[in-house]
């Protein structure tokens, strides 16, 4: 006599049903990088060479220490980005299971790629054109640039982190489906 419990898994929605807003929550993402682009470019106080007399320009220590400054505003914003866009994701699409990381991971991925090119693109450019086309005692700031590629790394990290805990800690739908009111385990195969 063999006992098979007859389970139904719960789908709320169909894949067609998903895509959608799949690609909304993409494009959402792309603005989402795109403004922190913008934010980026005029939230970072970048270091300056001053221009002597004879062409040679120099800066300060303080001024060398600043490089940094540019991917640590970088990797905040993406901090930022990042966990707004993990809790949106788990919020709107848990219920198609595993994919949830993938599309969080992809899209954060995304966004950290866009903010770095807005960035970079309103950004100063082209410094050493500038420093060439600079007067004596002129301040010319260095471009904007991601000097660490591995911030690129902080966007996905912590967009990943509140999908990770969600499903930890949250309720498993799967097992509140079987657990609920209603008839219980039927057996089959026993004539009955």
């Amino acid at each position: 006599m063999s006992r098979v419990l007859a389970t139904e898994r719960v789908v709320p929605r169909s894949w067609r049903q998903v895509l959608g807003p799949l690609a909304g929550f993409l494009a959402f993402g792309l603005g989402v990088g795109a403004l922190a682009g913008v934010l980026w470019s005029r939230v970072v106080d970048l270091p300056t060479y001053k221009v002597g007399g004879n062409g040679g320009a120099t800066t300060s220590e303080r001024g060398l220490t600043a490089f940094v400054g540019g991917d640590a505003w970088f990797c905040l914003l993406g901090a930022v980005a990042g966990l707004g866009l993990g809790l949106l994701a788990w919020r709107r699409f848990r219920s198609i299971g595993w994919p949830v990381v993938l599309v969080t991971v992809l899209t954060a991925t995304a966004a950290a790629l866009v903010c770095w090119l807005v960035g970079t693109r309103i950004g100063p450019e082209n410094f050493n054109e500038r420093l060439a086309a600079a007067q004596p005692d002129d301040l010319v700031p260095i471009s904007l640039a991601l000097r660490a590629k591995a911030s690129l790394l902080v966007w996905p990290f912590l967009a990943v982190v509140p999908v990770l805990v969600g499903s930890s800690l949250g309720a498993d739908e799967e097992e509140d489906a079987g657990s609920g009111p209603g008839p219980g385990p039927r057996s089959v195969g026993d004539g009955s």
